[in-house]
């Protein structure tokens, strides 16, 4: 590029000696053919010195500065890619973990809903063995009742009967007697009040 630079300055520098020459004498010292030797001179020494410092000692630093900002921001951009990913993969074991989670918990509750219908079966089990065996108990209580009934008020009946006569008539009747007229009576009505 600095080549180029002073390439193109001696170019423009030759172009004017060439047309100094052809104009007539005096004017301006600049374009007088007498200077041009040393204005060449003091121009090549000056951009010569330029450019061995901008060469040796400004554009080093400049590289060096973005080559640094370069490897710099390269290794940011290739810290920026692995928190992402480290991210993308947290979130993935994240989201694995939660469904994990809910399928665990369906399990749990699935276990214990299971757990639960079992003990209700088992004490529905129970309870209805023991209704059954309270209605046994019942119907069997109720049997022997019936079984007795009859006896019991054939002799309620005979009692009631046999004051009521002694109070009706004043005598005490024969209990052989009362308990015929009692046993007749209830064989007649024995389908009738026993259900039979």
């Amino acid at each position: 590029m600095f080549r180029k630079i002073i390439f193109n300055t001696l170019i423009f520098f030759f172009a004017l000696v060439s047309i100094a020459q052809s104009s007539e004498g005096g004017g301006m010292p600049q374009l007088d053919p007498e200077f041009w030797i040393s204005q060449i001179f003091w121009l090549i020494l000056t951009f010569g010195i330029l450019f061995i410092v901008l060469s040796k000692f400004i554009l080093p630093k400049i590289s060096k500065s973005l080559e640094t900002r370069k490897s710099q921001i390269l290794e940011n951009i290739e810290t920026a890619e692995k928190q992402r990913e480290q991210s993308e993969n947290k979130i993935k074991e994240y989201e694995k973990l939660i469904f994990e989670s809910k399928i665990e918990a369906k399990n749990y509750f699935n276990e214990i809903r299971q757990k639960a219908l079992i003990d209700i079966a088992k004490k529905k089990q129970v309870l209805d063995s023991q209704i059954d065996k309270e209605i046994k108990d019942a119907e069997k209580e109720i049997n022997d009742l019936k079984g007795k009934s009859p006896e019991k008020i054939k002799k309620i009946a005979i009692e009631a009967s046999s004051d009521l006569v002694k109070n009706l008539i004043g005598t005490e009747l024969n209990n052989s007697s009362i308990s015929a007229i009692v046993e007749d009576i209830s064989n007649k009505n024995k389908g009738k009040y026993y259900g039979i």
